[in-house]
Order: structure tokens, then C-alpha cells, then sequence
């Protein structure tokens, strides 16, 4: 019998971060054991990511999850993201999407809404217990967290980007180290001058430069602000090093002149504009989400939103392997989808931090100009706000149907109960086979955890019938009635999980 020091469950989530958090909320949800062990003793009340991006917006309307984080969003001034702080504002509208601005929230509140969710799901939270060892078999892995021993039969390391587990195990963690450093604090002013922003509006607002100092300041509400600074030419700090108020004040009075006071720093921190990734984000019994499985420039609002959509895309899978309704190959899936995703966004993320750099150089300064001039132009711009939204992404799934692979948006419906809106059909977190066109056979048989919805639509959502995963994505979609001697029932099956005849009888 387990102890107080031992304890098994089915998977160890290793950090309570946004992307630790909303995997737990997708196993607990799912009816997976799961265990989350972080090494802080209590939640650090830190801005840090402050945005929500579209299309992590439309993931978490889909568990209802984001109505609770609209209720502690920062006012903000309705505008599109940026790329690279150029300013223009990206416009989504033409991704019909429900959730064409980001959201402005703090990752704070972020995680207080998911561990509270989660945890009512039924997860176990443990804070202040630092994963120290991993030990892992065919069945399963052993976690240490100092004099805690938990068995399970996976662990995923969302513990960021200096990932215990991901030392632990050895694994290497390719890529470019920082070019300079930087410092972010949540802070207070007593006193502001005329060049403080007084309202959140788009990045290319908020950025400015003085003395030396390049600085974005945030207002968050009251005396409240989120400061972001460097200084160029000067030698990087340890990142253990504290940052002082004074090194604070420094650069506030630089940029926004000696009528803005600092009050009180809430807390502080350095980071780099380190880019890596590793290799491979499963290694055995162990997977990788987050920053533990990579790092980028701070560009764009991508990482929390990154993590987020790597724990919506494991979430379903490593549930379905557990409760045996899929291979264990399946997993192999969550590497061959998000990693080129992450590659992605390091790769574009590395393209901003050039054109975003404070003390450009003639070429730059000239380039930012044309970039500039080419976010103006529709094509350009729709085609960028989709890539920095998460809006466009495509998995490269089987099938030759132009929807497969690509997300749903969230149309109104009308069902035999009335109207509804598509993302109320995937609050459950299983799959949707929704019929809008009276296509599906009546006598088919459905995999479990698969929920046959026969629904109208005014809108032309480009198919009779749609196959949609738990996170969102089509992976089926038909025009027609299926032809004569086809089984139905197998295709969806394999096209869901990858395992034909595992539907329910």
C-alpha cells in the first residue's frame, strides 16, 4: 500500500505553469490519475507572458476556461498583435475567429484559473516539492521529489526552460545561446511623466528609448506597471543576480524622464533571448512541453500560448494510450506535430529580435521600413496574424480532404436541443462527429469518448460531416454519404486514434 511517501497515479506532470496546469486539467478531465509536483512552495504573483493569443483564446473557450479569465483580464485597448513591435496591428477578422485581438491577462492569473480547475477535476497539486531524480522502465517511471517517491506510467517535464527533468535524463538541449540580456519587473510608480503610456494599446505604443535604455512599459491598472528594459553595450549580469530598485530607477528616469518615481518593485527577474529546442520531446516514458521542451526571444506574446497548445495536443493523446482506446505510437504523434510548430516559432521569433532591435544599424533601420510597408498590404498581413495567432496551423494529417488538418471555427449551431455554439460541443474534451448534411449512418459505430452530433448551420463550414479532435482539429471530413461497402466505423478509428477495429460495439 502507498504511504505518505509513496504515491502512484497513472502520469507526473513535473511544473504548475500555464502549460503543466492545462495538461493536468486535460487528464483529470479525461479521467487520467495525475500528480503535479512544483518545487515553489506558492504561485509567484508575476505578470510574465501577459497575453493570450487568438487562437489558445478559442482552445480555452473550448474547455470553458477562458469566460473565468475574462472576468481578470488588463483594460486594454482593442488592437491586433504585432510582429516584431513594427506598428502596424495584425487584423485576424479574416481568420473567423471569434477572438481577434489578444487577451491581456497575466500569467498569474492564468495559472490560478487552470489550478483551480484542474485540481476540482481532480488532479493533486504539490507545491514545494522539487522533482530530484527520474527512473524509468517498459512500465513506467519513478520520480523522486526529495523524500516523495512517485510511481506512475508517464512523466511530462513542463518545469521551463531550465528543466530539471530534462538535466536529469541527460538530454541535450541544442540551439543559440542569448545575444544580451534583458530585465522584466511588476512594478508600482508613485509619479509618472507625460511620455508613461496611460493606457495598454498595441506593442509599437509602448516602446521607447532614452540614455542609453530601450524599455516597453505596460500599465496594468492603478499604480500598477510591467516593465521591460535592457541597455545596450553593457556586459550581461548573472541571471541569479537581483535586480535592484535602483537599477530600475536608472532606467525608468532614462526613458521616461525624472518625473516618473518608482514606488515599489513586486518582483523581478532577467532573461536572455536564448533560442533552443530539443531534439526529440519524448524520450521512453517521458515527454517534454513548454519551455522545457524549447526557448525563444520574448517576441511576439508566443510562449505561454506555445505550451498551452503542446498540453491541448498531448492531453487527449496520452489519454486515450492510458485507458488503451490507442497505440502507444500515438504519442510519437505529439512530437511529429508540435515540434516543427516550435521550430516555427523560433525561427520567426529569431527574424523579430532583428528587426526589433533598439539600436538598429542604417541596413535594419531600412529594413524594418519594408516590412513595415508589407504588413500594410492584406495578403501580408492576414498571413503573418495567422502565424503569430496560432490561427493557421495545419497539422499534416492523412487524408485528402482541403479541412483536414486544419482547426474548426467556433460557428453557430442548431441541434435537435436547440441552438448551441461548436465549442460547447468539445467542453467534455472528447471528439466530435459532427453530421451537418444527415450523412452519418444511424446504426455507426463510434469510438469511445466520441460524440455524434447531427446539427444545421448557416454557416458553410465546407463539409457534411466533420471528424474533430479533442483539441479542436479536423482529422475526417466528407462531402457525402460514405460509399457503399465503406466502414465507416474502422475510418474513424484510425483516422482519430490510428487503431482500426477499437470501435465501440
Amino acid at each position: 500500500m502507498p504511504t505518505e511517501t509513496e504515491i502512484e497515479t497513472q502520469v507526473v506532470v513535473a511544473g504548475a505553469g500555464p502549460t503543466g496546469l492545462t495538461l493536468a486539467y486535460e487528464l483529470a478531465l479525461a479521467g487520467v490519475r495525475t500528480v503535479v509536483l512544483e518545487k515553489l512552495p506558492r504561485r509567484v504573483d508575476q505578470v510574465k507572458g501577459g497575453g493570450v493569443q487568438p487562437r489558445t483564446a478559442e482552445l480555452l473557450e473550448n474547455r470553458g476556461l477562458l469566460e473565468p479569465l475574462l472576468r481578470r483580464v488588463t483594460p486594454r485597448e482593442q488592437v491586433g498583435g504585432h510582429f516584431a513591435t513594427l506598428p502596424v496591428p495584425l487584423d485576424c477578422t479574416p481568420w473567423n475567429t471569434r477572438h481577434p485581438c489578444p487577451v491581456a491577462i497575466s500569467q498569474g492569473d492564468v495559472e490560478d484559473v487552470l489550478g483551480e480547475r484542474a485540481t476540482a477535476a481532480g488532479a493533486r497539486l504539490l507545491r514545494g516539492t522539487p522533482v530530484t531524480g527520474v527512473e524509468q522502465g517498459d512500465d513506467g517511471v519513478l520520480v523522486t521529489a526529495d523524500g516523495l517517491r512517485v510511481r506512475a506510467r508517464y512523466l511530462v517535464a513542463c518545469d521551463g526552460g531550465h528543466s530539471t527533468v530534462r538535466k536529469l535524463l541527460g538530454m541535450p538541449f541544442p540551439g543559440r545561446p542569448g545575444t544580451h540580456q534583458a530585465v522584466l519587473a511588476d512594478i508600482r510608480l508613485t509619479a509618472v511623466s507625460t511620455l508613461v503610456p496611460r493606457q495598454l494599446g498595441h506593442m509599437s505604443t509602448l516602446t521607447r528609448q532614452g540614455g542609453g535604455h530601450w524599455a516597453m512599459l505596460a500599465p496594468l491598472g492603478g499604480d500598477r506597471y510591467r516593465i521591460t528594459f535592457g541597455r545596450a553595450g553593457e556586459p550581461d549580469t548573472s541571471r541569479d543576480t537581483p535586480v535592484t530598485p535602483e537599477e530600475i530607477t536608472t532606467a525608468l528616469r532614462a526613458v521616461y524622464g525624472p518625473g516618473t518615481t518608482l514606488g515599489a518593485v513586486d518582483n523581478a527577474s532577467r532573461f536572455t533571448d536564448a533560442t533552443r529546442q530539443v531534439e526529440n520531446y519524448r524520450a521512453g516514458r517521458v515527454l517534454f512541453a513548454g519551455d522545457a521542451a524549447h526557448i525563444h526571444p520574448p517576441l511576439g506574446g508566443q510562449g505561454l500560448n506555445l505550451g498551452v497548445q503542446d498540453a491541448f495536443n498531448l492531453g487527449w493523446k496520452l489519454a486515450a494510450v492510458l485507458q488503451d482506446r490507442a497505440p502507444g505510437d500515438l504519442l510519437d504523434s505529439y512530437h511529429a506535430e508540435r515540434h516543427p510548430v516550435a521550430a516555427q516559432v523560433l525561427h520567426h521569433t529569431s527574424a523579430q529580435r532583428v528587426l526589433a532591435n533598439p539600436n538598429p544599424g542604417e541596413d535594419v533601420a531600412a529594413l524594418r521600413d519594408i516590412v513595415t510597408d508589407l504588413l500594410r498590404l492584406p495578403d501580408t498581413n492576414r498571413h503573418i496574424a495567422g502565424l503569430m495567432s496560432g490561427l493557421s496551423l495545419r497539422y499534416d494529417l492523412p487524408g485528402d480532404h482541403p479541412l483536414t488538418g486544419g482547426r474548426v471555427p467556433d460557428a453557430d449551431l442548431v441541434t435537435g436541443n436547440g441552438p448551441v455554439r461548436l465549442s460547447a460541443l468539445l467542453a467534455p474534451g472528447r471528439a466530435v462527429l459532427l453530421d451537418l448534411g444527415g450523412v452519418i449512418p444511424a446504426g455507426v459505430r463510434l469510438p469511445p469518448r466520441v460524440d455524434l452530433v447531427r446539427a444545421t448551420s448557416a454557416e458553410d463550414l465546407g463539409a457534411a460531416a466533420l471528424l474533430i479532435r479533442p483539441d479542436g482539429y479536423v482529422c475526417w471530413a466528407a462531402d457525402g454519404e460514405p460509399g457503399p461497402g465503406a466502414d465507416l466505423s474502422d475510418e474513424i478509428a484510425e483516422r482519430l486514434v490510428g487503431a482500426r477495429g477499437r470501435a465501440a460495439g
